[in-house]
């Protein structure tokens, strides 16, 4: 009987990329995973710490720890690297840096016949999600960033206290960069398949206390309140790599704001932001496209122009 085994890389086992792993290992989402990380021993360290919770758990996942030359046969390999920006408010502090540790282990990657879906969570993830693309030559299907999903979580979390309701039940989007540009699409926000704006509009005793001002804000604003108690965030977005991660080997079909690269959609091409797509076995099958507000265009224009012009500040080669 023939069997392939889904492999899972992560380069990068710091807070974010160790919980990804540990994220994997509890949801049984693939049979192996290779920890790759500049300090060897740390990949070995971590491999050896997360080997020990199988006993636990109701299906065994192998992990070990690897290097690039052994990422070939990988389904996804997952980018967890980067280092913490000085100044906390912004993440597009450290693109200068992020450029320059990825643009050579992409080359690596790829040197190793890797030909399956770059999953990206580093930092400024839509902006480095563009630069690994065009770094990789792979097809814009197959590199994927970890984009605005953490936001939309963040978002369906806050609405969920507010209204009161299950997180679950809310739908939505955060839209655009992963950062102080990104804005939530409240027209196409619903609870229970009912408009928010219909809810708060037939029910003003109720709900005339939200101002969804203050929430986009506070979803927005969210991560760096955890940043600065605790220097990182890594529990949430270690959970939502996971479920990209699960959506491609299942070829679910799960809808999910990730960063994209556009190629006309929503009026914008060789551009990457956060957008809802459909996520399959071979990456990003299809760009969902909302019908947004005025106001929501100019809001994902301006988003749009901070994305491009950190793009352009990167020394790529040419297209």
């Amino acid at each position: 009987m023939g069997s392939k085994v889904r492999k899972v890389v992560i380069v990068g086992v710091g807070y974010v990329g160790s919980t990804c792993a540990y994220s994997l290992i509890n949801q049984a989402v693939c049979d192996e995973i290779m920890l790759v990380d500049r300090t060897p021993e740390r990949a070995y360290a971590q491999a050896l710490d997360l080997s020990h919770c199988m006993d636990f758990v109701h299906a065994r996942t192998k992990i070990t720890p690897g290097t690039f030359a052994q990422c070939g046969d990988a389904d996804v390999v997952v980018l967890c690297v980067g280092i913490r920006p000085k100044n906390i408010q912004s993440r597009l502090e450290v693109l200068e840096s992020a450029y320059e540790i990825h643009e050579p282990l992409v080359g690596q990657i790829m040197a190793s016949g890797f030909a399956g879906i770059l999953l990206v969570a580093s930092n400024p993830v839509d902006i480095v999600t563009y630069a690994v693309w065009r770094l990789s030559g792979l097809p814009r299907s197959q590199v994927i960033g970890s984009g605005t999903s953490i936001d939309t979580s963040r978002l369906k979390t806050l609405l969920s206290y507010y209204l009161p309701v299950d997180p679950r039940s809310v739908s939505g989007y955060v839209l655009g960069e992963h950062g102080d540009s990104q804005f939530p699409v409240w027209s196409h926000v619903t609870i229970g398949g009912k408009p928010l704006l219909d809810i708060l509009a037939q029910h003003p005793a109720r709900f005339g206390h939200l101002k969804l001002d203050d929430i986009a804000r506070q979803t927005k604003e969210t991560g760096l309140e955890i940043y600065k108690v605790k220097g990182s965030t890594y529990y949430g977005i270690g959970n939502a790599l996971a479920y990209i991660i699960r959506s491609v080997l299942n070829d679910d079909h799960k809808i999910i704001a990730v960063s994209a690269i556009l190629d006309g959609e929503y009026g914008y091409a060789d551009l990457c932001l956060g957008v809802p797509a459909i996520i399959t076995r071979s990456g990003m099958r299809e760009i969902v496209e909302l019908n947004l507000s005025p106001f929501e265009q100019e809001q994902l224009a301006q988003s749009a122009a901070v994305i491009r012009q950190a793009i352009a500040s990167l020394p790529l080669p040419p297209a």
